[in-house]
């Protein structure tokens, strides 16, 4: 599928998404006018003030402010009446408005100065890298879902803190991380620890947060990204959207980089990774990797320059514990 292809099929997506709220918008103020007769009357009230507002401007220009001024006490007055009339029947008073899923760009996917929206964006990325079942992962796998009961308070070997001081520790440092996403700190998060310790929940958490907050997630194994570097570079895909792929490695606001050293590694790889993770570096774009690899394991796999460059720009957080796959 071209780039083209799946932008038009977001906008449609995006049409069908305001006439379903449209329709939904209609029956929730008929409710209210059988509810509340006289709100139709303010409702019908109000467009008249507005076409006679309108009509007056017309027939007296010179009276504009005066005629203006008028109209606009008249419909705030009339509003205020709507609102109290709502309220005293238990009803919002924004319960008769259209309710968006992104009030930035009300649904349309651009916002007012002509910029692409990042709802846009996002759901762009996630029919470019068929990620559309993030949103349902997101949803049983955040932080309003995370449990820190699950994880042993009792001593583990070799280890200072339980698992369950070491993650509460983690969780703040993940929290701090989300609310200074826009300072420019260098600040990149490294989880590394054995499989079923929390790790992929973690990074789950952390990209909802985000965009929840409007921002650009790439989210991906790293055989996955190599696999798109690999096409792309040696011209197995010259399509569109694999250059959209490609670039959006550099330009997201956050890339995770999941389960590093799962791909094969080679010269090629190497130098890939160092890439992507370097550039992200010297453009103040932060990433976050999870892998169940060692330092020391990660120092035997891939070069001096790769290891230095993510253990020197990058919080390493160790996992630990019980497998929690099997409690």
């Amino acid at each position: 599928m071209m780039y083209n292809d799946i932008l038009r099929e977001v906008f449609q997506q995006y049409e069908k998404k305001r006439d379903r709220q449209e329709r939904e918008r209609k029956i929730r103020i008929e409710y209210v006018y059988k509810e509340i007769p006289a709100i139709r009357r303010i409702d019908e009230e109000i467009v008249k003030v507005s076409a006679s507002m309108a009509k007056n401007i017309i027939t007296n220009p010179n009276k504009y402010a005066e005629t203006v001024e008028k109209a606009k006490n008249s419909i705030e007055a009339l509003k205020m009446e709507k609102a109290y009339l709502l309220t005293e029947s238990n009803i919002s008073p924004d319960y008769m408005e259209i309710k968006y899923d992104c009030y930035l760009c009300k649904d349309t996917g651009y916002l007012e100065n002509g910029n692409k929206c990042n709802c846009l964006k996002q759901e762009l990325i996630n029919r470019a890298y068929r990620m559309s079942n993030l949103g349902n992962v997101l949803k049983k796998e955040n932080f309003k879902t995370f449990n820190i009961e699950l994880f042993s308070d009792s001593k583990f070997p070799g280890e200072e803190f339980t698992p369950k001081e070491n993650m509460t520790d983690i969780v703040g440092i993940a929290e701090g991380f989300i609310s200074n996403f826009d300072e420019v700190n260098g600040e990149n998060l490294l989880f590394y620890g054995s499989t079923g310790l929390g790790k992929t929940f973690l990074c789950n958490c952390i990209a909802k947060a985000l965009l929840d907050k409007n921002k650009i997630v790439i989210y991906q194994t790293a055989f996955t990204i190599l696999d798109i570097l690999e096409r792309r570079r040696f011209g197995k895909d010259n399509s569109e959207i694999s250059e959209y792929q490609y670039n959006l490695l550099f330009d997201a606001d956050l890339l995770i980089i999941d389960d590093l050293g799962t791909e094969i590694t080679n010269t090629f790889t190497n130098a890939e990774i160092f890439n992507i993770v370097n550039t992200r570096i010297i453009s103040d774009k932060k990433t976050l990797i999870s892998t169940n690899l060692t330092p020391k394991e990660i120092t035997e796999i891939y070069t001096d320059r790769v290891f230095s460059r993510i253990l020197d720009k990058f919080v390493p957080l160790k996992f630990y514990g019980k497998d929690l796959r099997w409690e």
